[in-house]
């Protein structure tokens, strides 16, 4: 799903990879902390094998329900790249991505759900 995501001045102080809840929690220097299920991640990742060249190529991400991050590479002091046990590692989630990931979270994740509904996409898991 494409997202148009602002910049923003505040920087993350601790990441940490919950490998059993499968949740990536991130704390960010003005005291927000967000956690992001993997499968949220992964499903709005940001890389063009996802959301196309362009609007309307987006591609809904469907079967997600039970990745895993394998690795979380630092792209600089701006992003970071997990690597998805589906394959996929070509997404870079920005700083202010991973922000608005958090702090949209329930407003997109309801959304994605209904999207997936309307394809007629049954999910494994109720999370």
């Amino acid at each position: 799903m494409r997202l148009n995501t602002p910049s923003i001045s505040t920087n993350p102080t601790e990441i940490k990879l919950h490998q059993v809840s499968k949740i990536l929690e991130i704390s960010f220097d003005d005291g927000r902390t967000f956690n992001l299920p993997y499968e949220y991640l992964r499903v709005f990742t940001p890389s063009a094998e996802a959301i196309g060249h362009g609007p309307g190529q987006e591609i809904l991400q469907t079967g997600k329900e039970n990745v895993t991050i394998t690795e979380l590479k630092p792209i600089g002091n701006y992003a970071v790249a997990p690597h998805f046990s589906d394959g996929h590692n070509s997404g870079i989630y920005s700083w202010s991505l991973l922000y608005q990931l958090g702090n949209e979270q329930p407003v997109l994740w309801p959304a994605y759900l209904e999207k997936l509904k309307a394809a007629g996409y049954q999910r494994s898991s109720q999370n």
